[in-house]
Formats: C-alpha cells, sequence, structure tokens
C-alpha cells in the first residue's frame, strides 16, 4: 500500500512519579545490576549463560491497592523492585532460577532446577547451532553426495528438539536443511523453503556438538533412504523484485492532519501510560509474552488487571520420525519480545504513530536495546453506529475510531501481528494475523501424503494448528469476579408459548476451578460478573462477555506428548483461582517440556472460583490445513477474540461520539438520500388521532 505520512506525535507527558515504578520493565542499569549479584556467587572466570532478567512483578495482594491508590491520587506505599533471572553455567547442564531485590540489594531465591527443565533458545545460540550444524564433517559429507552446483548455499532452521520420551533428557535442537536458489546464491533473501533437503541434525546444546544426523522420509511411509545427487527444481521467491507489479493500484493516504487522539504519560525510564477516548491503561514489554497491558479503565472504573497473550502451541500432523515431536511453542521456546520486530514507518502501521522500545537482556547478562517493538496509532473500522429515521430521512451515523496497540513478532518462517484493539464503546479486541512462510519438507516426485500439501515441485506443507491461550486477568468494578456461562434454550411448547417460538437465556455460575467449552447450538457465551455492583437501569450485574471464534483443539491423542505439554489446547476456556505467578498456560519452562505444569494442572485443584480473585484462559486458533496458496508466502489469516460489555453501562457508550460529516472526514463524494414515503398520527386537543401522509 503507498501512503502518505502525516507524522504528527500524540501528547507525551511524563508523570511526576518514582522513577522506578512496580509495573514499569527492567531498565538498563536494573539489568546489569541483577546479572552482577548472580556473577558475585561464582569465581571471576567462571562462564555463566544468561537466558532471561526481567522484571518479577509485585505480588497481587500488594500491587492491586497500589494501582487502585495511584489512580485516584491518593498515596502509595514503596513496593520493592524485582528482577526473576534464569542461568546456565556456560557448557554445562545446570540450569538455575534466581529472583533478585534490587531495592534491598539482595538475592531473594536461588536454585538450580531439576531434569528435563530446560531454557528457552537465544539468538546467538540459534547462530551458533546453525554454524555447528553446517560445520559439522557427517552433515558435510552428506551434502556432497547431493552433488549440488558449486557455490550453492545451505541454509540450516534450527527448531527446538521436541518431546517424546526417548531419550530426550538433554537439550537439544532439531535442524531442518535447505538450499537458496543454485542459480542465484548470492540472494540473501532467496526462499530456501522451497528447496529443502532430507537430512537433519541433532545438535547437542550443551556442548554444541553434531550428536546424530536424522534423515527425513520422503515417500508416503516411514521409510528413510540414502541421500541421493538432488534433482535441482525452479525457484518460488516472493520478494517484489521478482515479481510482475500490479500497476492500477493507487495510493490511499493515510492522513491525521491534527495529530493522533491519544497521550502518552511516561513513568520513569520504561514505563508508559496511554490514555485516549475514556480509556487508560499502562503498558509492559518482557522477553517472553512481548506486549502486556495492566490496569485496563474505561472512564475511570476499572475493568482488567492484566491482559497478556499467555502461550501458543504449534502441533504439526506427520506421524513418522522426526516430525511426530515437530510442536513449536513459541513464547515458552523462544519469546515474543525477543522476536519483536522493529516496526516501519509506513508499512507495518499507518497514520500518527507513536512507538515504544523495549530494553532485554543479551547472554551476557548485559541489557540491549530493542527500537520501536510496540507501534500505538488509531484506525478507522468503518460505522460504529447509525439509524435513519425513514420518515424525515436524517440519518445519526459515527464512525467507528478504534486506538491499536500492535507488535510484530518473526519466529523462523512465520510471523505473528498480535493487537490489542479498543474502540469507543468500551470493547476490546485482541487480533491475531498469521503469516509469513509455511514450513516445509521434502517430498518424492508423484508421492501425495494425507497430511499435508505439495505446495511446489518436491516440497510438502504438513498441516498444523495455532492454537492460543491469551490470559485475562480481570477486575470488573472490583477484583471479587465470578465466571457466568450463559445458553438459550427453547421455551417448551404450552398454553403461554402456544407458537413454539419463545426461548429464554439460561444463566449458570461457575463454582470451581475448570476447563470448559463453547457450544454453539445452545449460543453458549462465557461472562465475568461483578455481582455485589448493579446496573442503576435493570439491576443486573456488571459484566463483560468474552467473544471467542470457534477452533478445533488439539487433534493430537490424549495420551500424546503434544496433548501432556499443550495444557490449554483441550478447552475453549480456563478458570482458575488467582496465585502469584502462574502466568504461563503451558508453565513456567516449555522446552523440551512433559506437562504437568500448566492451566490444567492449576484448574484440577478445584478451587473455588465464585466471587473471587480469579482468571480466565482464553483459547482460540486456527487448523492450518496448507493449501497452494499459502506459498510462497502466506495471506494473513485473522482471528479475534473480544472482551465486550454486558450491563455495565447504562446506555450505549458511544453514543456521545461526534457524528461523521464531510467537513470531518473530507471524503471525496458524498450521496446520502434516503427517504421514504410515512404515515404518522398526530394526537389532538380531544385526544384523538389523526392521520397524515409525508413524502
Amino acid at each position: 500500500m503507498s501512503t502518505e505520512q502525516v507524522f504528527s506525535a500524540p501528547t507525551i507527558s511524563s508523570a511526576k512519579q518514582v522513577a522506578f515504578h512496580p509495573l514499569s520493565p527492567l531498565t538498563s542499569s536494573e539489568i546489569s545490576a541483577a546479572a552482577g549479584f548472580i556473577k558475585a556467587l561464582y569465581p571471576s572466570k567462571t562462564d555463566l549463560l544468561f537466558k532471561t532478567i526481567t522484571l518479577e512483578e509485585p505480588a497481587k495482594a500488594q500491587l492491586a491497592p497500589y494501582l487502585d491508590a495511584e489512580y485516584h491520587g491518593r498515596s502509595t506505599s514503596r513496593i520493592d523492585r524485582k528482577a526473576f533471572i534464569n542461568y546456565y553455567i556456560r557448557n554445562t547442564d545446570k540450569f538455575h532460577e534466581a529472583v533478585v531485590n534490587l531495592t534491598q540489594r539482595r538475592i531473594e531465591t536461588h536454585f538450580r532446577l531439576g531434569p528435563n527443565v530446560h531454557s528457552p533458545a537465544d539468538g546467538e545460540e540459534i547462530i551458533l547451532v546453525e554454524k555447528v550444524a553446517l560445520e559439522d564433517e557427517g552433515v558435510k559429507a552428506e551434502i556432497a553426495k547431493l552433488k549440488l552446483p558449486k557455490g550453492t548455499v545451505i541454509i540450516s532452521d534450527p527448531w527446538i528438539y521436541g518431546s517424546d520420551g526417548m531419550d530426550d533428557h538433554k537439550r537439544m535442537f532439531q535442524c531442518f536443511l535447505y538450499m537458496r536458489d543454485p542459480m542465484n546464491s548470492s540472494d540473501a533473501d532467496s526462499n530456501h523453503y522451497a528447496l529443502p533437503l532430507a537430512i537433519s541434525p541433532v545438535v547437542d546444546a550443551e556442548n554444541f556438538k553434531v550428536i546424530r544426523i536424522d534423515f527425513l522420509p520422503t515417500g508416503n511411509d516411514h521409510t528413510i533412504k540414502e541421500t541421493q545427487p538432488y534433482k535441482i527444481q525452479p525457484p518460488n521467491e516472493y520478494t517484489p523484485e521478482h515479481q510482475e507489479l500490479r500497476t492500477d493500484l493507487k495510493p490511499l493516504n493515510v492522513i491525521q492532519p491534527e495529530g493522533a487522539s491519544f497521550s502518552v504519560t511516561k513513568t520513569g525510564e520504561t514505563g508508559e501510560i496511554i490514555e485516549w477516548q475514556k480509556w487508560s491503561f499502562r503498558v509492559g514489554f518482557n522477553a517472553r509474552e512481548g506486549m502486556v497491558l495492566y490496569d485496563v479503565r474505561y472512564d475511570g472504573r476499572s475493568l482488567f488487571y492484566r491482559l497478556s497473550l499467555s502461550d501458543m502451541s504449534i502441533p504439526y500432523a506427520d506421524p513418522r520420525h522426526p516430525f511426530h515431536k515437530k510442536a513449536a511453542f513459541d513464547l515458552g521456546d523462544a519469546g515474543a519480545g525477543v522476536m519483536a520486530n522493529n516496526l516501519k514507518l509506513g508499512c507495518d502501521c499507518l497514520g500518527s504513530i507513536h512507538y515504544l522500545n523495549g530494553v532485554l537482556s543479551n547472554p551476557q547478562g548485559e541489557p540491549f536495546s530493542m527500537e520501536n517493538v510496540i507501534c500505538v496509532h488509531e484506525q478507522d473500522n468503518g460505522i460504529g453506529w447509525k439509524h435513519t429515521n425513514y420518515r424525515t430521512g436524517r440519518a445519526a451515523v459515527v464512525r467507528n475510531r478504534e486506538l491499536v496497540v500492535q507488535s510484530i513478532i518473526t519466529v523462523a518462517n512465520y510471523e505473528y501481528i498480535l493487537a490489542f484493539i479498543f474502540n469507543q464503546a468500551g470493547m476490546i479486541e485482541y487480533e491475531v494475523r498469521a503469516t509469513g512462510i509455511i514450513s516445509t519438507q521434502p517430498i518424492d516426485e508423484g508421492v501425495e501424503v494425507p497430511w499435508g500439501t505439495i505446495v511446489h515441485p518436491g516440497v510438502l506443507a504438513t498441516h498444523h494448528q495455532h492454537i492460543f491461550s491469551l490470559r485475562v486477568d480481570p477486575m470488573i468494578d472490583g477484583h471479587n469476579n465470578r465466571l457466568v456461562v450463559d445458553e438459550v434454550h427453547p421455551m417448551p411448547r404450552n398454553d403461554f408459548n402456544p407458537h413454539g417460538v419463545g426461548y429464554t437465556v439460561e444463566e449458570t455460575v461457575v463454582e470451581e476451578s475448570c476447563g470448559l467449552d463453547l457450544d454453539f447450538d445452545v449460543n453458549r457465551t462465557f461472562v465475568i460478573q461483578n455481582n455485589a455492583v448493579r446496573n442503576p437501569i435493570n439491576g443486573k450485574p456488571v459484566a463483560y462477555k468474552i467473544h471467542a471464534p470457534p477452533f478445533q483443539k488439539m487433534v493430537a491423542d490424549f495420551d500424546s506428548f503434544h496433548h501432556k505439554r499443550a495444557e490449554f489446547a483441550d478447552h475453549n476456556l480456563y478458570v482458575t483461582k488467582h496465585r502469584d505467578g502462574e502466568i504461563y498456560a503451558a508453565g513456567k519452562y516449555t522446552n523440551q517440556s512433559r506437562g504437568g505444569e500448566g492451566v490444567r494442572s492449576w484448574a484440577n485443584r478445584r478451587e473455588n472460583v465464585k466471587d473471587t480473585d480469579l482468571v480466565v484462559y482464553v483459547q482460540f486458533g486456527l487448523q492450518h490445513i496448507t493449501r497452494i496458496e499459502d506459498f510462497p508466502v502466506m495471506p494473513c489469516e485473522v482471528i479475534k477474540v473480544a472482551l465486550k460489555p454486558v450491563n455495565f453501562f447504562d446506555r450505549n457508550p458511544a453514543i456521545d461520539v461526534p457524528p461523521s460529516n464531510q467537513e470531518f472526514n473530507r471524503s471525496t463524494l458524498v450521496a446520502e438520500q434516503h427517504r421514504q414515503p410515512a404515515v404518522s398520527a398526530v394526537v389532538g386537543e380531544k385526544g384523538e388521532a389523526c392521520c397524515s401522509s409525508k413524502l
């Protein structure tokens, strides 16, 4: 899209608050200080590999009253700043977890983690694994058997090894090899996924050596073959210089001549509060979840304590070794913050834009800055509401202005565009757009398999699922909430309902933590209520309902490692009683995990969730039955979850949005002609009604 950018920054101010807000991401100096405490525990020449240095969020019992007092301008008590740390002693399996109290300058907890608990990957490690795989003599010998043209460039894609319970206790990487177009090997952007190879080295992540070379099955069964000379297939490129681009697309300009309608207040070095159209919330950023929203309010009323994407799982359908282990947990195995893109003005976000930067830690325990990892902007999303009085021809109409808080992550071949979207009617949407390049593997000519689609000669794209879990920590007019299940049922045919057309809504309160599923045949809807606060008009509890799209839940069977590990993927919704530290739906450590540490396990405690501090995990996703149109790059697949007010307001909260008109919107053509013949009755002095016709 060609655009003209009018970059007029939103109002930015600094709050008169302490430099380190309890929810602000760690600063560079805090990251360095936290690493220093751990380094001081060891001899000076000890080589430590830091995996995570991030904010340890305060206990909710301490933070919730702090945020409420802060919002209402009351005095607040100090809350200590703490850092959560994961690290290895390099080239060992000694994986540690620690919490450092930065305010009191001491280590609060520090211990070595047990077996089958592994860290996520990091960028430096991925590059090293690529190098190790391609420099291994055994791998080189197999590549030589392909008899590729001189100068051909081989690419290695390291994947988290996965789990099957078979000699997988060590942390490993499974590498899948590809090559660039041999006729254009100097093009670093060449689509190597169009030229997959059947050689798959396994790298030990402790000593960084190739410990095994797997050979991929390329037929329709488990058979593997000796490496043979490679038949060169044509390339399939996605970059614009390789396309005959359309010439009939005219510019669509996003112009905000007076700038944006939102304001940003900086709180300390890393914290920011955003206010827009009666909304206010604090934005955080960390290595695993990426962007996190805190203390979300509308017109001063509390709605959500914390909102974030908790987890995602991408299990693949190929049952053969080594593909049977292929199940990525992109947040837990790598991290949405670590993989966040530097967003480009005029490309990833349009209009008057505010960017938020992030500060994360590197493997040496040093801070590094990530610029423009979140963009904040407004967008028009059509009509917000409208009514035309057909008797007079007068139309009342407002546009649906939205505020978008967006981040984009790249996970090797795939991209996810993640956005919180706020509208003027009190609704929040969480939107995921999946794009990028589908993961590919080689397949023999003339072979078809039922678990994937051939998308290019010699290229199979395996079917797979994308299952996401959105963590919703509500505070609907307070923290004591309940989850209600609404269902629509027909009234029995009787004297009261003689025509059999009546129906009612039946409400069931969820008493204990559990997993729940949608049922569209009864319009099953999940509603978060505050039973102690009633709507002043109808007396019903104030509430927000959850609109989640249908999706096929985990297909892999109950005893599979896919099912055991993705604890969130078997129900549309889980509800649990809040406990500090229970944030990630698949558990804290997903790399080669075994399960038993996530939301399914928490829900099985069967704790009371009625009129208390509860947390809801909303699952949604895609069953990606691959198609040739997904290659060489996939058009966006869009899925959304909505949090929508129910009896929370006393009328349409967007009723006060200024009307849409030509002076404000400056469209190039306006035609409004909608007036019909009508009949009305006017009451006279004696109470009689006299009809008249109007045109």
